[in-house]
This record gives C-alpha cells, structure tokens and sequence, in this order.
C-alpha cells in the first residue's frame, strides 16, 4: 500500500465517522424537542439546614397550592426516606411547577409516565414544569439510591379533573394515602 492509499482510505473513514457522529447528535436533537426532552436548568441555592425555618419549605407550606395569579405551584422536600407530602394533588391539563429540594442527600425525583424526571441536591431548589393529559394516579419514586430505606422512598401524585379539583379559599389542596 502506498502512503497516498493509505491517507484516501484514513480520510474516507474518518468522513464516515464524522457523518456517524453528526447524524448522533441529530436524532438526539431532533427527539429531545419531539418527546419535550430537556435538562433542568433552574439554580437556585437555599441552606439546607434551615428548610424547617424557611418559609418556602416550612412544613405548612409544603404540598399543592394554587397561587393568585392562578398557577399551580408543588413544593416538595425529599429527605431520607420520604418524600414530604406523600399525596399530591394536581390539576388535569394545566401547568403545573414542582420546586424541590432535600436537607440531607442526593434523590431522584421522577413521575412515572411523565417527562419529570429530576434529579434533587441539598443547597439546591430543583425546578420543572409538567402538563398532565389524563386523570388518574402516578407512581413518583426515589431513583437515585440514598441509603438503605430507599426502595421505600415514593409518593404518589394524584392527577384530578376539573370536578374533583377544589383547592380551600386559601389556594391549597391535600390528599391523604392509606396507612
């Protein structure tokens, strides 16, 4: 083989390789906007010793509420090994916003048949928007392992239609889980 062989057939493959790589990087592209794909990208720091005393995430403050511009607002604490509360209430066909965060360590955070999918860092407030589409019950577990009470670690969240949504005069909506 002579050197001329040589290099055609190194620039032939490596033509082959970029055109495999840039065709990649398309089908990721192309279904991420498909399928609503998209990383979280809300920093937001908060002191994760203080989340009792926060007002944000003061127990009384933790759940489902419908502020009054009329968005739909969750806020959620993951801490080992719950998610606080484990019932949450949402509409049916509006947006809704999920603010988490954790005191301790590293949780998963995903609504199973969904496309929230998150992942929640203490010192840090994980924010995602969803829309549900149909009425009925999702599973949303621990998917990152946090210790060994971990496969225990769920909720569930509760998708209700126009009927059975009916937050108090003060915007808020609970639901309680079988013991």
């Amino acid at each position: 083989m002579s050197e001329e062989t040589i290099r055609r057939s190194e620039l032939m493959w490596g033509a082959i390789a970029a055109f495999a790589v840039g065709i990649m990087a398309a089908v990721i592209v192309v279904s991420s906007f498909a399928m609503a794909i998209h990383p979280p990208s809300n920093v937001e720091t908060i002191d994760p010793t203080t989340l009792n005393t926060n007002s944000e995430f003061a127990e009384s403050n933790l759940g489902t509420r419908v502020n009054p511009d009329g968005s739909v607002t969750v806020r959620i604490v993951a801490t080992q090994f719950e998610f606080l509360p484990r019932c949450i209430p949402v509409p049916k066909d509006r947006q809704v916003t999920f603010r988490v965060t954790s005191p301790d360590v590293i949780h998963g955070f995903l609504i199973a048949g969904t496309n929230a999918n998150t992942m929640v860092v203490p010192g840090y407030v994980a924010q995602l928007r969803t829309v549900f589409g149909t009425a009925g019950d999702h599973l949303m577990p621990c998917h990152e392992f946090c210790g060994l009470g971990h496969s225990e670690m769920w909720a569930l969240v509760k998708v209700l239609d126009g009927a059975q949504w009916k937050p108090d005069s003060s915007g808020k909506i609970s639901c309680e889980l079988p013991r």
